[in-house]
Parts: structure tokens; C-alpha cells; sequence
């Protein structure tokens, strides 16, 4: 379950930084497309793992017990 949260976050955190680097540094235009296509549906997927994997406390215990298995 951590490797999901750490690999969510570093997913998260490399599609807003290479959107940031689209958004300031002013590149051609068809790195700015494939920036895009590729790390904005990336940042909405890994910001819906982070908050699918955070545990709330009262299912704290089911967790530890069954698997991760979705909603």
C-alpha cells in the first residue's frame, strides 16, 4: 500500500512540475501538446490514487484485516 501512496505522489509531483515547465518556459508547440495529452489525465489519475489510498481511522482496522480492493 505504500508503494502506491509513494508512486501516486512522485506521479503527481512530475506531471505538475512538467506542467508548470509548459506553462513558464514557453516551448515549441508540440511539446506543449504532448505535455497535455500525457501528464494532465496523469495528475487527475495519481490525485484520485492519493486519495483513494489515505486510510480514514474508523476503517483502519478493516483495512489491515482485508486487502485493498477499491471502491
Amino acid at each position: 500500500m505504500k508503494t502506491l501512496y509513494i508512486a501516486s505522489y512522485l506521479m503527481f509531483i512530475i506531471s505538475l512540475v512538467s506542467i508548470a515547465y509548459a506553462l513558464i518556459f514557453n516551448p515549441p508547440s508540440w511539446i506543449v501538446y504532448g505535455i497535455s495529452i500525457v501528464f494532465i489525465p496523469v495528475a487527475i489519475l495519481s490525485f484520485g490514487l492519493i486519495s483513494m489510498a489515505k486510510i480514514k481511522e474508523e476503517e483502519e482496522d478493516e483495512r489491515r484485516d482485508e486487502p485493498f480492493i477499491g471502491y
